[in-house]
Formats: C-alpha cells, sequence, structure tokens
C-alpha cells in the first residue's frame, strides 16, 4: 500500500497550536492538578467533565455551574447571555434539555478554543455583545514542583475589551452548585448528596467569595468535601445562596437579579404566603458576580478562583464502588495533607499567583517557543493531561499511582501496570521525583525475594501482593527505568537504596524465562498484550539486553565488579544469539515450530514494537543492545508494512481505533503470510503510545520523516470532531501509554542527560540556521539555543535556565560551573 508522504516543508513546519471552534465537540481541555481530579473546559468554553470525587467521571455535569455575562450600554437594553457559545446538534434528549442545563438561556454566537498547556484560551462572537471576550483557564504547572503542580483548583479569568464608543457596564457572574457528599445525579438530574450541604459567604485578606460543605459528614466520611469560588476583585456582589423551594425558581430569581441591574443581593421571597412551594431537596447552588463599567477601548480582567478538596479515598483500588458511608480502609489524598479545604487551597493559589503563573507561563513560553514542529509539541503537550487525569492519583506519603487509563465512571485496569507504564516518558522527564516513588514502589514493596515483581501493586495499600505471573517485559523495564531515573536524577543514594532488589529482579530472569542458559529468553512470557508468548522473541529479548546493559553499569558503580562482569558478557552473548535466531531478513520475528501451537503469537509478523527495549535504551542513553543495522532496517520494515494510510477495507475484529481514510500504525502485519489463525488479540489495533514509540525511535534512527509522518497521521485523528486532542485513549481514558510521546522530544533534539557524570548533549536533528527546545534534568529545566554564525558557518549555543540549578555539568563539551533559575 502507499504512503502519503507529506510535503517535508508540511513535516518540517512551525507555527501555532490549532483552535477547535464551537462545533467541535469532542474538544475539551482539562484543569487541576496532579493527582487532585479534574474539570474539564469544552469547545464552547463550557465547564464539563467534573472529576473531582476521587473517581472517573467523563460526562458528569454540575447543575446550574457557568458563568455569565450581562452588558449595558448607556440607556440601550441590557443584554444578558450565557458565556458559552450556543449549543450544537443533536437536541433529540427524552426531556428536550433539563432545566439545570439552561439551555434556553441566551447563548454568544460563536466560539474558539485553543490549548497551550497549561494554559487554555476560549475566544468568543457575539454581534449582540458591545464587547470582546476571551476566557483563559489554568491551573499551575511548574515540572519539578510537584506541589505547586498539584492545586486542586484552577483560576478562571475572562478578558474583556470595550469595542464600541460609549462606556459600557460589564458584569459577569459565576455560578456553582455545592457538590459536597456527591453521590451521582438522580433520575431527573437532581444531585444525590450524602447529607445536607450549606453555602457560607466568606471575605477577608483580599479576598471573598462563597465556600460549599456539607455539615452533616464527618471529616473521614468517604465522600465529604468542599469547594470554594473566590475572587480577589473588591467590586464582587454575592448571592450566597439561591432562593429554594419549587421547580426552577432558583435559577429564575438568578437570572432576574442578574439582568436587572448586574449585581447580586440575597432572595427575598415576597410571595411565600400566597400558595404552598414545594419543598425542593438538599441542593444549593451560589453565585459571584463582578461589576465594571468600561471606557471606550478599555480592557479588563474579571478573574475567579475555583478550587476544591475531596480528602478521603477508598485504600484499595475498586473501593470507589463501596458504600458512600463506609470509614473502613481509607487512605487520604497527598494534596489533602497540604491544604485544610477548598478554600485554603483558593487562598494559597491567589496569595502565590504571580509566583506560580509566572513560572507557568516560562514552562510554556519554554516548550512553545520551540522550533519543533507545532505537531510535535502538540503531541507532547496534549498528553501532559495524563499526569493530571484521574489515571493519576498520590496518596498520603506524596507516592504517585496510576491506572491503565479509565472508564467513563471507575478505573480501567488497576496497579500501575508495569508494562504499560514502560512506554510512558512525561512524567519521568517532568517530575522524576514522582516516577522515583514508582520505582520504589516496584522494588521495594512489590519484588519478593526470589526476583519475582507483580507487575500491578496492591501491598502499597497494605494489602496482600497480588499471586500473579511476572510480566518479563514490565519487570525488565523497571531496571532500565531505574537507570534512566538515576541518570537524570544524579541521586546515587536512590539508585544505591533500590539496587538489591533490583539485581534480584534481572537475576530473576535467567532462572525463569531462559529455559537453556543461553541468554536468550524463550519460556513463557506475559507482556502487555495481556497474553504469553513462547519461544523467542524480540519484544522480551531487546528489553532483557537493555536492562542487562544498565544492570550491568548500576552493578558496578555499586561496587559488585564480578555481576557488572557476568550482565555484559551475558548481554553481548544473548544479543548476538538472539539477533542470529529471528533475524528474518527485514525484521525481527518470534521463533515458534508451530505458531499455531498456541493461541495469541506473533510468528513471522511484524511487531511494531518489537524493538521496546532498544527504544528505551536510547531514551535512558543506553546506546544499541541489538546491530544497529538491523535495528535501522527493523524499524523501516515496521513503517513500510505497518503504516496503513486508510483503513475502509481493513478487516478487524477486535477494538477499533482508526476508521475509514484515517492513518494509523498497526500493532503487526504478515506481510510474507503465516498470520496466526488466532494472532495475539490486539494485533489488528492502532494505539497511540506504539505509535509515539515507533516514531521516536524511527527519528533516533536517522528516519527522520517516517517517524514525523506517524505523529502527524496520529494528530489528525485527534482534531476536536473525531476525538478529543487531550485525551488519547486505549484501554480507558488518558491512557499511560499515551505519555510515549515526549520521548520525541529527546529524540528530535538529540538530547542526553547523564547528571552523575555531570554530562548534558544536545544533537538536533531538525537543526537548519536556529533550533531551540525545552530540556530539563532531575535538578532543573529551561531552553537550549542554536544558532548557525554567519561569519564561521559553526554552530553557536546557549543554555538557558528557567528554574532549578545545575552545578558541575558539562554541556556540549563546555563545563558550566553553577546555573540558576529564577
Amino acid at each position: 500500500m502507499d504512503i502519503p508522504i507529506y510535503a517535508k516543508e508540511e513535516l518540517l513546519r512551525s507555527g501555532p497550536q490549532r483552535s477547535y471552534t464551537h462545533e467541535a465537540r469532542e474538544a475539551k481541555f482539562v484543569l487541576g492538578g496532579i493527582g487532585t481530579g479534574n474539570v474539564s473546559i469544552g469547545s464552547r468554553g463550557q465547564f464539563c467533565d467534573w472529576e473531582l470525587f476521587n473517581s472517573q467521571g467523563k460526562g458528569n455535569a454540575l447543575p446550574y455551574s457557568f458563568f455569565a455575562i450581562r452588558t449595558q450600554a448607556g440607556e440601550d437594553a441590557a443584554v444578558a447571555k450565557v458565556l458559552e457559545a450556543k449549543l450544537a446538534p443533536p437536541f433529540a434528549h427524552s426531556h428536550g434539555f433539563f432545566a439545570d442545563e439552561t439551555a434556553g438561556l441566551p447563548r454568544l454566537a460563536a466560539s474558539s478554543l485553543r490549548g497551550e498547556y497549561p494554559f487554555a484560551e476560549v475566544a468568543f462572537t457575539d454581534r449582540d455583545l458591545p464587547v470582546e471576550i476571551t476566557l483563559e483557564a489554568f491551573t499551575p504547572f511548574i515540572p519539578l514542583n510537584p506541589d505547586d503542580s498539584g492545586i486542586p483548583g484552577a483560576m478562571i479569568r475572562y478578558r474583556v475589551t470595550n469595542a464600541s464608543e460609549r462606556a459600557v457596564d460589564v458584569s459577569i457572574a459565576g455560578s456553582l452548585a455545592n457538590a459536597a457528599g456527591y453521590e451521582g445525579r438522580e433520575l431527573f438530574h437532581n444531585m444525590r448528596l450524602a447529607g445536607e450541604v450549606r453555602n457560607e459567604y466568606r471575605s477577608g485578606q483580599g479576598k471573598q467569595g462563597i465556600y460549599y460543605y456539607s455539615p452533616d459528614l464527618p471529616s473521614g466520611h468517604l465522600r465529604n468535601g468542599t469547594l470554594a469560588l473566590m475572587t480577589r476583585d473588591a467590586n464582587a456582589t454575592v448571592k450566597e445562596e439561591w432562593l429554594p423551594g419549587a421547580w426552577w425558581d432558583g435559577i429564575q430569581e438568578f437570572w432576574n437579579d442578574f439582568a436587572e441591574d448586574g449585581r447580586l443581593e440575597a432572595w427575598q421571597d415576597t410571595q411565600a404566603g400566597t400558595g404552598k412551594l414545594h419543598a425542593g431537596g438538599k441542593e444549593r447552588y451560589g453565585s459571584v458576580c463582578i461589576r465594571h463599567t468600561l471606557m471606550p477601548g478599555e480592557e479588563r480582567v474579571f478573574e475567579f478562583a475555583l478550587t476544591w478538596h475531596f480528602p478521603n479515598r477508598p485504600k484499595n483500588w475498586q473501593g470507589h464502588i463501596l458504600p458512600a458511608s463506609s470509614e473502613e480502609g481509607q487512605e487520604r489524598n497527598y494534596y489533602a495533607t497540604l491544604f485544610e479545604d477548598a478554600w485554603h487551597a483558593g487562598a494559597y493559589l491567589l496569595d502565590n499567583l504571580d509566583r506560580l503563573e509566572g513560572r507557568s507561563r516560562d514552562f510554556r513560553r519554554a516548550l512553545f517557543g520551540s522550533t519543533l514542529p507545532d505537531y510535535v509539541l502538540d503531541a507532547l503537550a496534549a498528553n501532559i493531561t495524563v499526569i493530571r487525569s484521574t489515571t493519576c492519583f498520590r496518596i498520603g506519603d506524596g507516592t504517585l499511582l496510576g491506572w491503565e487509563g479509565g472508564f467513563d465512571h471507575r478505573g480501567s485496569c488497576e496497579g500501575s501496570c508495569t508494562h504499560v507504564w514502560n512506554y510512558a516518558q512525561t512524567m519521568a522527564f517532568l517530575f522524576p521525583s514522582l516516577e522515583r516513588s514508582m520505582r520504589r514502589v516496584e522494588f521495594l514493596l512489590e519484588t519478593d525475594d526470589r526476583g519475582s515483581m507483580a507487575f500491578r501493586t496492591n501491598r502499597v495499600f497494605g494489602g496482600e501482593r497480588w499471586d500473579m505471573v511476572p510480566a518479563a517485559d514490565g519487570q525488565l523495564g523497571t531496571i532500565v527505568r531505574l537507570y534512566r531515573e538515576w541518570k537524570l536524577s544524579g541521586d546515587d543514594g536512590f539508585m544505591l537504596e533500590l539496587w538489591p532488589k533490583a539485581r534480584l529482579a534481572l537475576d530473576f530472569a535467567f532462572g525463569y524465562w531462559d529455559s537453556d542458559g543461553d541468554c536468550v529468553l524463550d519460556s513463557e512470557q506475559h507482556n502487555t498484550y495481556d497474553v504469553e508468548f513462547f519461544g523467542p522473541n524480540s519484544l522480551t529479548n531487546a528489553m532483557f539486553y537493555a536492562a542487562l546493559k544498565a544492570g550491568a553499569e548500576m552493578a558496578a558503580y555499586a561496587g559488585d565488579g564480578e555481576r557488572a562482569g557476568f550482565y555484559a558478557a551475558a548481554r553481548e552473548r544473548g544479543s548476538a544469539a538472539m539477533d542470529a535466531m529471528l533475524w528474518g531478513g527485514e525484521y525481527y520475528v518470534q521463533r515458534l515450530d508451530d505458531v499455531d501451537a498456541y493461541r495469541y503469537q506473533q510468528g513471522t509478523g511484524c511487531l511494531s514494537d518489537q524493538l521496546i527495549g532498544q527504544f528505551m535504551a536510547h531514551v535512558a542513553g543506553l546506546g544499541y543492545v541489538l546491530p544497529e543495522a538491523h535495528v535501522k532496517q527493523a524499524l523501516r520494515s515496521v513503517y513500510r508494512y505497518n503504516f496503513r494510510t486508510d483503513f475502509s477495507n481493513h478487516p478487524n475484529v477486535q477494538r477499533a481505533y482508526a476508521l475509514g481514510d484515517e492513518s494509523g500504525l498497526l500493532l503487526c502485519s504478515w506481510p510474507h503470510g503465516g498470520r496466526p489463525k488466532f494472532p495475539f488479540i490486539y494485533s489488528d489495533e492502532v494505539w497511540t503510545g506504539v505509535e509515539y514509540q515507533v516514531a521516536a525511535h524511527l527519528i533516533y534512527e536517522d528516519c527522520l520523516e517516517e517517524g514525523l509522518t506517524i505523529v502527524k497521521a496520529l494528530r489528525e485523528r485527534h482534531d476536536g470532531f473525531r476525538r478529543n486532542p487531550w485525551n488519547e485513549v486505549e484501554c480507558g481514558n488518558h491512557y499511560a501509554r499515551s505519555m510515549a510521546s515526549w520521548a520525541l522530544l529527546p529524540a528530535l533534539s538529540g538530547y542526553r542527560c547523564d547528571l552523575v557524570a555531570g554530562t548534558m548533549s544536545f544533537a538536533p536533528k531538525l537543526f537548519r540556521e536556529a533550533f531551540s527546545c525545552f530540556w530539563s534534568t532531575g535538578t532543573a529545566w529551561g531552553v537550549y539555543k542554536q544558532t548557525i554564525v554567519e561569519r564561521t558557518g559553526e554552530a553557536e549555543w546557549e543554555l538557558e535556565v528557567l528554574y532549578g540549578e545545575l552545578r558541575d555539568v558539562t554541556v556540549n563539551g563546555r563545563t558550566m560551573t553553577r546555573t540558576a533559575g529564577a
């Protein structure tokens, strides 16, 4: 099949990030801190997917939670609208739209959403308003600082410009449901709440707003929580609580009050004695409104802080299905150890906003100011959201844990699965302390005295170690990742602490997966395809040789020269034997006498991630673990045989992630025949994490255009109409494997970091007359710039540290004694 080759200029083009019109219903940008839950902003500017409650919650909608604008120019009639673009069809619902969706209130004509993580911007247009409005929202994001990147909340700003020739009174009001004790929605959209709730107006220290809580729930209740909607604006009025009672009286009274003069007041029920009112339920709503008069041409920012605090989560993986009243077996969220409640979190956010925002903008400038192609930057940034989605959470001692992904309303595949997280690179480069916490769990808790590692953790919650077959690729990959974390951080104590168990885990491979002692793994090998491969194959063996090479260096550093020598010899012997045994002329195959003797095998198929171990070795700076010429040829074959430009006639009875005329990379193909009757169970699927892994590896092997083509095609599938650009799914939303995308950065920049040896280097693959990119180590991050000196034609470079510190590091051969960021 012919593969479309984008014009080279198109592949190398740098430009602005994509925008998504209000019709792009799937485009939703995640707001929230690491391990805090989140809320999303949709392309219409609406707040949606309220996932605050220690579980996944795609589709969670809080009733009557929206922003609205009122404008009045001179004596003209006032205009009041919900600050969202108009709703897009279909409108086919059993009850039309429920009142809490406020679909019947006026909205703006159009909007356009653009994201440069962690900042989202929505530009609105509407002819009825005499002003121009743009929404900017963000949660602070500072690499190497997980606490300040783990604030449970978001800043919400509406930038309003008076585009008329007259003074205009402008009011913007934010309304929020009290979701303390949230247990979901009832048949008629009412919230189910675990107890009575209260709204409380608070002010002081330059802040005012509404604190939402439940006086009924004890602090240890699983559903206990608080929210806050705050502002620093002195021109704010507050409706602490909407009118309770019958039907939609609350929204009617609020809208009348807001539309009348753009100020909010406490409600007065003047008709209480005229008839019996419906008692209503537990629900409570409150609103904060900011009002200013703008002169012609004047611009003003209307600023709000939205925060939440749901401190208690079940002390197990599946516990989110326990009854809400259960107080046994609870774990405290790490963010709850930093903040007492939502008001405290909001106060911290506002009091430290200049610093938090400044460093977040430094990161955005460093990343998006790069000369890398815009779709590559899109891929890097889009999957940062996995870190701050409900896929990841932190327990009370700060340890990071992760699902593989998430169903809409529960986690998917628990236990920080080692073979899936092998692919992920984002956390390691941006928050290495959290990545190191995962290594501690894997080696110190889940590796037994034989060296067998449970590839899903349960002991982290104090439970029994799960009895499961060890995963060959997952277990061996943790050794390579231990090496990666050591080199990025330069933390000798960390490596030496974990090395005794890591050595056991590496030694375990010889006796468990190598049946004949030839240093080629051939026994039953459980792997990331949720099956067992039998016989020699390059998927697990390439990972084995990467682990041996890493192990040899760590053993030598730990003073165990004998073991280091043994690992080095085993790698050399095994690598040569595997290459001779499995090289099929174009790519590596699995050797089986009868491919159908076992179900779910690869056989002579061209497996896309047949060299995942070599990929991880490159990222970690280990170099080649298999013959370079064969590695390059195998990667070119993967691209040639597995990249598809159309799936219309691709028969796939498995899950489908690419359809019709879309392009993508199959997990496996059989270009020369020999497809098993029942091939491994995901073989006909397209996984973004594998696509990124292969793309980055192609770039490492100097197949630049092939690698970039895969990335560009992948991101074109996530266009806001077909799929969410900020949510790459596999077995669940915000799937962890998609964080393989970060490997594109070191691959394209030629970045290598070894803080143990005190060296950093860059060798850009896209270097023309100028190159710049983001870089990070375990101690600092910033911008690397390289240019050609016109007079000499030679390359000149500079390294800017924006955060943290580098000490006694040699960069591209030049020693830098101390460089610190702001």
